[in-house]
């Protein structure tokens, strides 16, 4: 018997275990599909472009997108300790303060307001370049500026700046809008994931278990209260029940998390029945509410070897190698997608809406065309979609893949923006500033110009930003799955706390805001004061 079981160690479950077992007191116990995060490339910054092919990852995919000529998206989810955070780019922000305020002022959500949240980012923050109103020094997580940026980068800024888009040199501060370095989550040109910063510090808590490789099948729900959760250690193992005392907490994600709770019974109970589990409580809005950012880029080929794409070749990787092992600098310490930006595909929109991130080569990720030539890649991603999918089981067996359905642009809308803004990456790329490193367009291709020939292509290449949310959202109606305390409705001692419970997607990468999700969680589990509201000069509004 433990007092706290944790399902998952994504980047909100190393939270809740590193918090939670601070009191000596409270027995924790952490529980994790996936291994440990042994493999070499978790910690390289530059191993991120081998993770999207599928290393510490599920393997999961989607169900054909019907708004997309029903294109299947692999969908790539972390299966290791740290969650998406030992696999992801390492990219920090936060979103914009208007989206947090939304969540205060239009889901009804108290305490979770800007001025709320705040706190906990910089209590998780541990910043290597500012400590002010908006940023914390002295959290576990490492924050850092890039290390070895290219003179590409510099020019990226200035075509933006010939467009009207103005630098800013914090993305996370006072203001969002700009093009700009992104803070990454790094501390001494390695990867500082949930787990390095929060797991491998207390490791030896003795009121702390973690186990990996075990495979979570179900909460344990008796007489209306979660009284622990039934457990497989290796594929076709014996079932057993682990028991918690106080809570169980889920925190396996945007999928992983409504998967579970419906194999448990907890979900909307037509479908249950329909794939062969018993319904333990009717709770519709489980696996719902399904929000994500898709990405569309542009990829030019290069005037010179001006990114990093030469670095495949044989000898050139053998000095990368050294060059970060004795200097830690050069290619491996980069996350390759470090410079970006945030601007407005919507004239109207009350703050930026598009979100660029430039890579520093081609075919970084997986299902991305590589050029024979070097070259460079810029994505754009429309941050407030309208559409809302699904997660649903397949069968009733844990082993089974769930059925993931973003459904991308269901809202035309959607479509609209995505577009506009795949347009704007276009010509940021074609401005004079780039012209010295930028020869040609390749993708789309100068032949695309129509926005239907510019959906036939999305159709074709977009992909993922990996930052799926609100599967399990905090509210007060009926469609809501956990309070704004994130107590699962109906059902006593068990909790949900990870991106699953944010109502919308914020405006930015969602790695930061799911440790702010952790940190504030755990103070509501715990029953403490929530830290005082923010108080900063200037309007963070946008």
């Amino acid at each position: 018997m433990t007092d706290y079981i944790i399902v998952g160690a994504g980047p909100a479950g190393c939270v809740l275990a590193n918090r939670l077992s601070e009191d000596p007191l409270n027995s924790v116990l952490l529980l994790e599909a996936g291994g440990k995060d042994w493999h070499p490339y978790i910690h390289m910054p530059a191993g991120f472009a081998k993770m999207t092919k599928g290393i510490a990852s599920w393997g999961w995919s989607t169900v054909p997108q019907k708004n997309m000529k029903d294109r299947v998206f692999w969908y790539t989810q972390a299966k290791v300790v740290g969650g998406g955070s030992s696999i992801n780019a390492q990219i920090y922000t936060r979103g914009n303060a208007r989206d947090y305020d939304a969540w205060e002022k239009e889901e009804g959500l108290a305490g979770w307001g800007y001025r709320d949240v705040l706190p906990y980012f910089k209590r998780a923050e541990n910043n290597q370049r500012f400590a002010n109103d908006f940023h914390g020094d002295q959290g576990p997580l490492g924050v850092s500026n890039p290390i070895s940026p290219l003179p590409i980068c510099e020019a990226y800024f200035r075509a933006g700046q010939e467009m009207g888009i103005p630098f800013n040199p914090d993305f996370n501060g006072a203001n969002q809008e700009g093009v700009g370095y992104y803070q990454l989550t790094q501390r001494d040109a390695r990867r500082s994931s949930a787990s390095v910063a929060y797991l491998k510090p207390i490791r030896a808590r003795k009121n702390l278990t973690v186990r990996t490789d075990v495979l979570v099948t179900r909460v344990v729900v008796e007489k209306g209260r979660a009284a622990g959760v039934e457990v497989v250690d290796r594929p076709g193992g014996e079932k057993r029940i682990l028991r918690a005392e106080r809570e169980v907490i889920v925190s396996s994600g945007a999928i992983g998390s409504p998967k579970l709770l419906m194999q448990s019974g907890i979900g909307p109970a037509d479908h249950l029945k329909s794939v062969g589990v018993t319904p333990v409580h009717d709770l519709p809005g489980v696996g719902s509410n399904m929000q994500d950012h898709l990405d569309l880029f542009v990829i030019a080929e290069c005037t010179g070897d001006h990114t990093y794409d030469n670095y495949a070749k044989l000898h050139r990787t053998a000095w990368a190698g050294l060059q970060y092992l004795l200097l830690k600098k050069g290619p491996v310490a980069s996350s390759l997608f470090e410079t970006g930006g945030f601007w407005y595909a919507d004239p109207t929109a009350a703050s930026p809406d598009i979100q660029f991130h430039l890579g520093l080569g081609s075919g970084i990720e997986a299902g991305v065309e590589k050029l024979n030539n070097p070259g460079v890649t810029l994505n754009s991603a429309f941050l407030r979609p309208r559409s809302r999918g699904t997660v649903r089981l397949k069968s009733a067996d844990p082993a089974d893949h769930p059925l993931i359905d973003p459904n991308y642009w269901s809202d035309p809308y959607d479509r609209a923006m995505s577009i506009k803004g795949l347009r704007l990456a276009r010509e940021i790329m074609r401005q004079k500033a780039l012209a010295p490193y930028v020869l040609r367009e390749v993708l789309p291709g100068p032949s695309l110009a129509t926005d239907d020939e510019l959906f036939d292509y999305a159709c074709r290449s977009a992909k993922t930003d990996h930052h799926p949310v609100g599967t399990c959202r905090m509210g007060h109606d009926e469609m809501a799955v956990v309070t704004p305390d994130l107590r699962l409705r109906g059902i006593e001692g068990l909790r949900v706390c990870d991106a699953s419970v944010m109502p919308r997607v914020p405006s930015s990468n969602t790695n930061a805001p799911t440790i702010m999700v952790g940190e504030k969680g755990a103070d509501l589990i715990l029953g403490r004061e929530p830290l005082p509201p923010a108080v900063f000069s200037g309007n963070r509004a946008a």
